[in-house]
């Protein structure tokens, strides 16, 4: 026994050591990482240099922190995410830069993003090319969306090796009630609306034929929307890249196989080169770095800095608010819009003299009905305070997405949004059967006759069932005078275009639901009009993040690049099986009543 305690009494020694060591490692890391971003220069723009437009991962509205698991998942390599808000910022104050010559477009590191992001980034290098500065492009090769990006610029190259995917868009979803029936599990479904097809993939094996219509009829009016704005940029006749799409193999024929050879003669691109001939054109269109070794550029990350860092400061602010994710009751977790925590940020936008307007940039497909009217809540009182708030709609900006932009004086949305869904439903599984084939029964007693009925062991409750819906029933209706309210329409003409359809914003403009088709700085100029201000500061308000989670998170970049998010088809199926799962975990509506679209942005 000796020896033993001898033993572990050293083992302990050791394991104190190395923790010790591990926390001063730490200690050291973190005074290293201050003491660099304390030190370092502020970042210079070279005159003459090309703006480097290199999106990596998905565009998105906001970065939030990559949770520990996630990182597991991922392999220990952060997933790329792009603010579009920095792109956007870049490219407009390079219009007017005397320093920035060109722009260059990398989408190599790009992974797919809403189609209506990808057309507001074309939007302002498009007024970046009507000041005279040529933009170039390259990809090894493009995927649909980042072609869809390149082909806005007067040059596009491709790797000889490379090809130009574009398919068209598409919708396809998993339908789970085979394999719920098979496991005895019955879901009941309450709704109002038709094409409220959310809850369908429970109840239905197949998509039912109001949500194939509608489908239908979405995706072709923004693939056309998607090919008009390609076929224009690249002066090309309609038809001819529609038969590039619809005869794919036709035309790949015609080149040998050669797909980098099939894009050029269809004219999706103007040239192949390799890496280092791109790299020696640049360098002749643009200019030679100092080094000698690369083409005179700037990327956007040092450029935004730089721009931002000689801005003068005004008294007057313009708050941006950001509802990014599926709409939760509670706190922000960094992947959902909290109800409480955005109800805060207003609320303190509100309360801030300095805040003269609020502009809400919402990229939500909607969530709970109690969070979405809580956050609505506190944008009418915002408005009743006589501060201005405006709506601006992301990639899709549905059902309680839609709900709380009916708090907003004025609505934007871009031509490519999805919005509306205006409907309800509630959800309630039902494992009575798959519990009674294990051999687990339920039995008790209770003091009244719904007392334990929302029990999912137990056969759900006529009466209660009955409850549910008509409960559904008024939410649909509070739905439907909300935005008659907002709209100032009467609410029979808001029934026939509600009924939980989604539309495009351009749609959604001809119907009433949307004041005006613009991105997020169109919005942000109609707040500062009804505000009276000419002068003002533009701030983001960003989720309260503790500081030292954000130097962990520089460390993390800076010690590990974060990684593209171009996933293979296979890892595509898995994440969005993955994503389901978390999705029903987000549902925490007190009311178990559900303001959620079934879309996403293509």
């Amino acid at each position: 026994m000796g020896s033993v305690g001898r033993f572990l009494a050293g083992l302990g020694r050791a394991i104190d050591l190395l923790r010790r060591f591990v926390l001063n490692l730490v200690f050291v890391a973190i005074v290293a990482a201050i003491v660099v971003v304390a030190l370092r220069p502020a970042p210079g723009v070279p005159d003459g240099a090309a703006l480097l437009v290199r999106p990596m991962g998905t565009l998105v509205e906001q970065m939030t922190l990559d949770d520990p698991l996630g990182l597991v998942r991922s392999g220990g390599v952060p997933v790329a995410r792009t603010p579009l808000r920095d792109l956007l910022e870049a490219i407009q104050a390079a219009r007017e830069d005397s320093r920035i010559k060109a722009i260059v477009i990398d989408t190599d590191g790009m992974g797919s993003s809403g189609l209506s992001k990808l057309a507001e980034l074309r939007d302002a290098i498009v007024a970046f090319k009507a000041t005279g500065k040529p933009v170039f492009a390259r990809g090894e090769r493009f995927t649909q969306a980042q072609y869809y990006l390149a082909s806005v610029a007067d040059v596009v190259h491709i790797a000889p090796d490379g090809f130009v995917l574009l398919t068209g868009l598409s919708r396809y979803s998993n339908y789970y009630k085979g394999a719920l029936d098979k496991l005895g599990v019955r879901v009941h479904v309450f709704r109002v609306g038709e094409y409220k097809s959310f809850a369908e993939p429970f109840t239905r094996a197949d998509m039912s034929d109001e949500d194939r219509a509608a489908t239908r009829d979405l995706l072709q009016a923004l693939w056309d929307g998607m090919r008009s704005g390609v076929a224009g940029s690249r002066k090309l006749a309609p038809e001819k890249l529609e038969r590039y799409v619809a005869d794919f193999p036709g035309v790949l024929a015609e080149a040998g196989g050669d797909t980098a050879r099939a894009a050029h003669d269809a004219g999706l691109v103007d040239g192949m080169s390799q890496r280092d001939e791109w790299r020696e054109m640049l360098k002749s269109r643009v200019g030679t770095a100092d080094d000698g070794k690369d083409y005179r550029h700037v990327d956007v990350s040092d450029y935004v800095a730089a721009v931002r860092a000689a801005r003068p400061h005004e008294s007057a602010r313009i708050t941006v608010l950001v509802a990014q994710g599926a709409i939760v009751d509670g706190g922000n977790d960094g992947e959902s819009v909290g109800g409480d925590s955005l109800a805060d940020e207003i609320r303190n936008a509100r309360e801030d003299d300095r805040v003269k307007a609020v502009v809400l940039r919402i990229d939500s497909p909607g969530g709970s009905a109690w969070a979405s009217e809580v956050i609505r809540r506190e944008l009418e009182l915002t408005r009743r305070a006589g501060k201005p708030v405006v709506a601006s709609m992301s990639s899709v900006a549905a059902s309680g997405g839609y709900w709380i932009a009916a708090g907003a004086d004025e609505i934007w949305a871009r031509p490519e949004t999805l919005t509306g869904s205006i409907g309800v439903f509630a959800l309630f599984p039902e494992l009575a059967e798959p519990l009674e084939k294990l051999g687990v029964t339920t039995d008790g007693v209770s003091t009244g006759p719904l007392a334990g009925a929302l029990d999912p062991r137990r056969p759900l409750d006529p009466g209660l069932a009955k409850a549910i819906q008509l409960g559904v029933d008024h939410s649909y209706q509070r739905f439907l005078q909300t935005v008659s309210t907002a709209r100032s329409m009467p609410v029979a003409e808001v029934d026939p275009i509600a009924r939980g359809r989604v539309w495009t914003g351009e749609t959604a403009s001809k119907l009433g639901l949307v004041d005006q088709l613009g991105g997020v700085d169109g919005a942000i100029a109609a707040a500062a009009k009804r505000a009276g201000i000419e002068r003002y500061e533009t701030v983001w308000q960003t989720p309260d993040i503790h500081p030292l989670q954000l130097l962990m998170r520089r460390m993390i970049d800076a010690a590990m690049p974060a990684a593209p998010a171009v996933d293979s088809p296979l890892q595509r199926v898995l994440n969005g099986l993955r994503a389901e799962a978390v999705e029903l975990l987000h549902w925490n509506d007190p009311q178990h009543i559900y303001l959620h679209c079934l879309c996403e942005a293509p």
